[in-house]
This record gives C-alpha cells, sequence and structure tokens, in this order.
C-alpha cells in the first residue's frame, strides 16, 4: 500500500518522528510529551529503520535465512508500535523476551503443521498483545501452526489444495453487510441468537439479522472499517473473512498469528539445522510448500499491518 510505504518514509527523520511521537503522547495525556518525544524520537527511527533493513535483507536472501531476518525485522517494527502507547518502553527486562517457546523438535515423523508454540506470561509476545490489541488473556496456552495459517487469508488457497477450510469471506471494508453461510452453525454448535452472540463483541452496533435458506446476513449500524480478530483481511484491506471452524475462533490480531509462526520458524532456521536444510534440500514434506509461501506472502504483509498500526495514530 503506497500510503504507508510513504509513512514510513516520512518517519524516517528525527524530526518527523518526534512530532508523530509528540501527537501520540499528547492523545495520551498526563506525560510531558515534548519531552518524552525528544528522548524517544531516535530509538523509534531505529527500531523502524532496522525493522525495514532486517525485511530487505530476507528479501535479498535465500528461504532457509529468511525466518530469523523477517522474524527480527517483525520485532523491531513491533518495538516502534509499542513506543507510541506506551513512552517508558520497555519498563523491565522481562518485556525484552520472546514472550513464547518451541517445544523440542521431536527426531523422528516430525511435522511443521502439527507443531505447537506455548504461550508464556512474560515477554515481548504477551506485552504487545495487551498494549497494541487489548487482548489479557487468551483461550489457549498453546497452538498448532496449521491453525495458525489458516488465519492468514492469502493462505486460504493453498489451505484448499490440501483440502483444509481456513476462512471464509464475509463482506467488505467500509460496508454495513456480512454474510455468512448457513451451514457455519453446524460447524459451530450454535443457534442463530448463539451465534450473533458470539461475534457481536468484535463488531459495531449490529442492527438487524436476516436469514434463508443459504446465507446468514447481519447488518451493522455504522460501516466496519478496523478489523479486531477474529475477523481478518488481506493485504488490499477490502475482503472481510471469518474462520470455518469453531476451533478458529480466536480474538487474535493477524500480527500475533505472524509472529507466532515466525517464530517457531526461525528457531527450526537456528537450531534443527540438519532438519532445515533438508527441507529445502530434498522438498519431501508437505511442510515446504506451506511454508515457503508463508515467509513471501509474511514478508509483504506484516510491514504493511504494523505500517497502519503507526498510520492509525497519527494526528
Amino acid at each position: 500500500m503506497q500510503d504507508i510505504e510513504m509513512f514510513y518514509t516520512y518517519l524516517t527523520s528525527q524530526q518527523t518522528a518526534q512530532h508523530y511521537l509528540y501527537n501520540c503522547y499528547k492523545a495520551i495525556g498526563e506525560i510531558d510529551a515534548d519531552r518524552k518525544s525528544y528522548e524517544n524520537c531516535t530509538v523509534f527511527t531505529s527500531y523502524i529503520q532496522h525493522g525495514q533493513m532486517f525485511y530487505q535483507s530476507g528479501r535479498n536472501s535465500s528461504p532457509i535465512l529468511q525466518p530469523v531476518l523477517y522474524f527480527y525485522g517483525m520485532a523491531h517494527l513491533i518495538k516502534a508500535c509499542l513506543m507510541t502507547v506506551r513512552p517508558d518502553y520497555p519498563e523491565s527486562t522481562s518485556q525484552l523476551a520472546h514472550g513464547v517457546t518451541a517445544r523440542k523438535r521431536k527426531k523422528k515423523d516430525y511435522s511443521f503443521l502439527r507443531d505447537e508454540v506455548k504461550i508464556q506470561h512474560n515477554g515481548l509476545f504477551p506485552y504487545f498483545s495487551e498494549h497494541l490489541f487489548h487482548i489479557n488473556r487468551l483461550p489457549f496456552e498453546k497452538i498448532n501452526m496449521q491453525q495458525l495459517l489458516a488465519l492468514i487469508p492469502e493462505m486460504g488457497m493453498m489451505l484448499g489444495f490440501h483440502q483444509e477450510k481456513g476462512l471464509y469471506q464475509v463482506g467488505k471494508m467500509q460496508g454495513t453487510w456480512l454474510e455468512f453461510p448457513l451451514k457455519i452453525l453446524d460447524d459451530y454448535h450454535t443457534t442463530k441468537d448463539g451465534f450473533l452472540n458470539k461475534i457481536s463483541p468484535f463488531l459495531p452496533e449490529i442492527r438487524h439479522m436476516e436469514s434463508d435458506s443459504h446465507h446468514i446476513q447481519v447488518e451493522l449500524a455504522k460501516p466496519l472499517n478496523e478489523l479486531k480478530g477474529p475477523f481478518y483481511s488481506d493485504k488490499t484491506q477490502s475482503p472481510i473473512f471469518f474462520p470455518a471452524k469453531r476451533e478458529l475462533f480466536l480474538p487474535l490480531s493477524e500480527i500475533m498469528v505472524h509472529y507466532l509462526l515466525l517464530y517457531n520458524l526461525s528457531m527450526l532456521c537456528r537450531y534443527e539445522t540438519d532438519w532445515w536444510g533438508d527441507l529445502f534440500t530434498s522438498k519431501l514434506d508437505a511442510d515446504y510448500p506451506f511454508i515457503t509461501q508463508f515467509l513471501k506472502e509474511s514478508a509483504e504483509k506484516v510491514p504493511i499491518l504494523l505500517g497502519l498500526e503507526l498510520y492509525k495514530r497519527k494526528v
């Protein structure tokens, strides 16, 4: 998205970054916005520039090295976003840890798609989940990679080839109508009213609901212009997608999804070099096309998503 690329460019000077941070901090209130914006602008611009450099290096590198470069690029851009809402970040050294762990890989019959990551109580992941997306508690301690991939709209076609359904397209951004397939009630084991109660916390006020033999239509009181998980969009920020299965109904920002996937891939890349190298040499495992496609999509999408987080706080 051209506007986001231009906004990143705008934030590369200390003067423009300070002006931006001043407005962010002034909106927070109860802090010296002028002093804090001056103190933070150099670190803030460094996070953005280093994040972009990691991504650029990743795009120019072999896929074998990309997970580490993309993971640290993403972490730097997340920290830039955090500085817009947490002027004293990091408040403690515990926030510098990754905030997630990967289980030790089994040597036999390992599958990335079935692999899991475990969420920790401290570290960057729970910290940015709370302060950027207001998510304090997650409905799981562990989650597997196939579930996470299913929440990314751009991975939908690849999952379809694998006979897996991740998301339904249910509407468009800036629209006031959402349309769900009626069979989703069976997938979610609920009634129409139960389904409405389930989705209403993540939407503007619901004005009206109607249904026919194939669909449930939901009318919103105002256009939907910002999504919260379990609603997602693609890089164009136009269509709206919703999880097809009850187990995928999770209050996750897509930024959180990419972070967990990239973390696990970066750990494989760094510490499971035999398996990782063999994956790219032999291409025997079903994991290979999913990993390579995800890396391609994530490299394009994550800077856009995090750029939108920065962009929406401008005054």
